[in-house]
């Protein structure tokens, strides 16, 4: 099998679930799809080496997730007023299947920390489990554990409240 179709089935097999998890991770479809499509280009670039690697989609990952890094470190001014300013209309259009459900989650995650955004994309958004999400962000599984627990119990408030909101402009 030659490199392009590798590539081509490797792409088939992995972009959507790769944006889908991007984008719980940034919570912006375009954004997602950039930084997926940035990481197929490398490993395009290193196509021959791409294909000795023993889990491509993995590799994939962690390369979208540090081309996410680099871009927030890059544009961190940015990321804070976009995060003050984000509005359910504008979520909507910018995740994949919205419904009111998924605009209130991806907007809750946006809210969390990074660190915990990340492990709850990996997690539950890529199937991942503890321990491949520990593999992938370079921690140990106790740190992805505690990072799981503190983002559940931080949305479940989040969520709570939008609840609350909701129930009561009823």
């Amino acid at each position: 099998m030659k490199d392009a179709q590798f590539l081509s089935e490797v792409y088939a097999a992995s972009y959507r679930r790769l944006v889908t998890g991007m984008c719980a991770l940034c919570g912006d479809k375009g954004a997602a799809e950039e930084i997926v499509q940035e990481a197929f280009v490398r490993a395009l670039a290193a196509r021959t080496d791409f294909r000795r690697v023993d889990n491509p989609e993995a590799w994939l990952r962690r390369v979208a997730i540090n081309i996410h890094h680099s871009r927030w470190r890059r544009m961190q001014k940015l990321a804070s007023l976009y995060r003050k300013g984000a509005r359910a209309a504008e979520v909507a259009s910018q995740i994949p299947e919205t419904d009111t459900d998924h605009v209130m989650l991806v907007e809750a995650l946006r809210r969390l920390p990074t660190s915990q955004r990340e492990a709850i994309a990996l997690h539950h958004f890529m199937d991942l489990s503890v321990s491949e999400t520990a593999a992938t962000l370079g921690v140990p599984e106790g740190t992805v554990k505690a990072r799981l627990a503190r983002g559940r119990a931080a949305l479940a408030e989040r969520l709570q409240d939008i609840e609350e909101v909701r129930h009561a402009q009823r």
